[in-house]
């Protein structure tokens, strides 16, 4: 049965009862909805329209005696159609601005750490950002660095202020002027491209090259692709788990542990949250449309931000149960505000 087919009441029962368990965990029963929420229909009348609602998919009982919950297709049909966003106040949005400008973060990482703290306490869900997808990063900067005997730190600077290390060993020592050349040639033949484009032609881009290391060019070649997947990994900031662990829906030792082994595997999260898969705007994702099956008891609600014309995401884990309305607009405001800090 089409959505568009639920009749007024059909739909009035549904969202009450949602918005109802939405804010106690208890199943929800025809006598609460007639009595706190629908005081013209009597209990029979809505315990009807609650086995048709059934019937189709949208709630189902968890126990034979037990009220009535949302199925993942009722908090679908709930997110997409039934509720409005509840809008912030002034004050809500100050709290939220002033305290990501409170402690003058200056590095991306520790601006995108303090974003995620602010969404977990804001939201009393899981908080979790992601670094941008850097393939698409245009280089400004490359820097060489001797730091100890045999060591050079790489120093990539890209667009938009953000700027990621990495450490190369090297066989014998490397002098200055040597370094510098080398330093010179990278900036000369890579800076201006995405760090895609440079994964791609790297080769063709550093050949027939007369001055500088040769030794240092050809380590850098050799472990570029080890660099960009280092950029690519580890890059997910999650904050406030103990506000999703503490959830009624998390009691249960086995969904517990399922939770806790895909949040540890960063690098999942991180295909399931990126920016390239997510659309732009807010997103919402239920239940089991999420892929892995130690997750499909939560919601994943995104948004995109804007750094440098690369995109990464901000948004909130909590269980499918989760306050949408208010969350919309915590994480909307967020991801705009980030944006806006980050173009400066």
């Amino acid at each position: 049965m089409p959505f568009e087919n639920l009749s007024a009441r059909e739909k009035g029962i549904l969202k009450a009862l949602i918005n109802h368990y939405i804010s106690t965990a208890e199943p929800v029963g025809s006598q609460v909805i007639s009595d706190r929420y629908i005081t013209d229909l009597s209990p029979a009348s809505i315990r009807n329209v609650l086995q048709d609602l059934e019937e189709i998919g949208l709630i189902e009982q968890p126990h034979t005696s037990a009220g009535r919950v949302p199925t993942d297709r009722g908090y679908r049909l709930y997110v997409d159609a039934l509720l409005k966003p509840e809008n912030l106040t002034l004050a809500e949005e100050e709290k939220i601005k002033n305290e990501l400008l409170s402690e003058q973060p200056t590095a991306f990482e520790e601006i995108l750490e303090q974003t995620t703290k602010i969404l977990a306490n804001v939201s009393q869900q899981l908080g979790v950002t992601i670094a941008p997808n850097f393939e698409k990063g245009v280089l400004t900067r490359i820097q060489l660095i001797p730091v100890a005997e045999r060591k050079i730190l790489v120093i990539l600077a890209v667009k938009s202020g953000l700027v990621r290390t990495i450490l190369l060993e090297v066989d014998s020592d490397i002098q200055q002027t040597s370094l510098e050349e080398t330093e010179g040639v990278l900036n000369e033949r890579l800076c201006g491209l995405t760090l895609g484009e440079i994964k791609e032609s790297k080769k063709e881009r550093l050949k027939e090259v007369t001055s500088g290391d040769s030794k240092l060019l050809h380590l850098f070649l050799d472990t570029t692709d080890n660099i960009l997947a280092t950029l690519e990994t580890d890059q997910i900031h999650l904050g406030g788990t103990t506000n999703i662990l503490n959830q009624p829906e998390f009691k249960d030792r086995e969904k517990l542990h399922n939770l806790i082994s895909v949040l540890e595997e960063k690098k999942l999260l991180v295909e399931l949250i990126s920016a390239k898969r997510i659309q732009e705007g807010i997103t919402i994702t239920i239940g089991k449309e999420l892929p892995q099956d130690g997750i499909q008891s939560c919601s994943l609600l995104t948004s995109t931000y804007q750094a440098g014309g690369i995109k990464g995401t901000v948004g909130v884990i909590g269980p499918t149960r989760m306050p949408y309305s208010k969350l919309i607009s915590i994480v909307d405001y967020t991801a705009k505000l980030l944006s806006e800090i980050l173009s400066k």
